[in-house]
């Protein structure tokens, strides 16, 4: 029996605590990120907020969101955080879900999300031309960094614990990873 593509309706259905993607014509349903996920996110778009978006210590540049809603192509997805350059994309524009890939984005992982985001997002990202991908570990205490080189991501780094780094796009900013999981509670 073969099923049919899910529909933009069918998230549209989905209650307010669970987040629902299409991916290659599927529903992925989650529920809303736990605490730890949840911290982490938080926490670096804070990091990144100030000196990139605002250019507040930093260079500035960049539009930042949390969660946003991107249609790209069938696919919709919502990474934890996504960034366009702001020669991109000047204003956001007053809309549901962005068509315009992000030039960067964040991904943070939990154990029912990893291998949606992992090895069904990234491929699409990499369709849709998006330069930078970060995946954020909680439970691992990691960042690895991607870049797009073809129609593939390398890994240019993988980063952990209390490192301080300065990874692509950002390499502005000396990131302290500590501070993506300093308040969890053990």
């Amino acid at each position: 029996m073969t099923r049919k593509p899910a529909t933009y309706a069918d998230l549209e259905a989905l209650p307010s605590n669970q987040v629902g993607e299409l991916v290659n014509g599927e529903l992925h349903v989650s529920p809303r990120p736990a605490a730890r996920h949840a911290l982490a996110a938080s926490h670096l778009g804070g990091e990144l907020h100030g000196p990139f978006d605002r250019g507040r210590g930093g260079p500035g540049g960049w539009i930042l969101l949390t969660e946003p809603e991107l249609h790209l192509g069938r696919d919709v997805l919502v990474p934890d955080l996504a960034g366009w350059r702001r020669e991109r994309m000047p204003r956001v524009p007053d809309v549901v879900g962005f068509t315009l890939a992000p030039d960067w984005l964040c991904e943070v992982l939990s154990p029912s999300t990893s291998r949606l985001d992992r090895f069904r997002k990234l491929p699409v990202y990499a369709r849709e031309g998006v330069r930078h991908v970060w995946l954020v570990d909680p439970l691992q205490y990691t960042l690895e960094v991607f870049r797009l080189e073809g129609s593939h991501y390398l890994l240019v780094g993988t980063h952990e614990d209390a490192e301080t780094v300065h990874a692509e796009p950002f390499e502005a900013l000396a990131l302290e990873l500590r501070v993506l999981w300093e308040d969890l509670a053990e």
